[in-house]
């Protein structure tokens, strides 16, 4: 990886190009349900989108891949406890496997700390993710409504220590998600 990356927030005049990107990123994935472009769309026009946590990064100028953290809820009754749900991270295919969406993933684990989150939560590659810390969710008593391929999916990370201590209960994805 010997190219100049740059990480930044996503402006306006990204957000075609990332929707065309993202689908470039997930056309060839066989967990992708095709929808990871429509999915960025509808985030950004959530009434809980936080622009500082949509990021691009750039080679040369050139938007190669881009990552989005979204709030969402996890509620076990008596008390909701905030947090964020990664998701998509996408790199353009011939720029995949040099370390571009990991650095996607440690910026925006940062962006997020000093935005006051504590937590992130994932559906996601269960050989992937667990480099950045990331955790079976079950493990801390986190649960999913939906119908996952295998519990090693469902992760979480904490970017405070013990920010999941003592937090349970139901993951609430934003409705975007589906």
């Amino acid at each position: 990886m010997n190219q100049n990356i740059n990480i930044r927030q996503e402006t306006r005049e990204d957000y075609d190009w990332v929707i065309e990107l993202t689908e470039k990123a997930f056309e060839t994935m066989e967990f992708s349900d095709q929808k990871e472009g429509q999915l960025v769309d509808k985030l950004r026009k959530s009434p809980t989108f936080i622009d500082e946590l949509s990021l691009v990064a750039e080679i040369n100028g050139k938007v190669v891949g881009h990552i989005l953290f979204t709030p969402l809820v996890i509620d076990n009754g008596q008390q909701q406890f905030q947090s964020l749900v990664l998701g998509p991270v996408s790199v353009l295919p011939e720029f995949q496997k040099q370390g571009i969406g990991g650095q996607l993933i440690i910026v925006g684990h940062q962006k997020a700390r000093e935005l006051g989150f504590q937590s992130v939560i994932l559906i996601g590659h269960p050989e992937y993710y667990p480099r950045f810390g990331y955790k079976t969710a079950s493990g801390w008593g986190l649960k999913v409504a939906m119908e996952l391929p295998s519990d090693d999916v469902f992760m979480a990370v904490e970017l405070a220590e013990n920010a999941l201590s003592g937090v349970s209960g139901m993951v609430i994805f934003p409705p975007e998600f589906g």
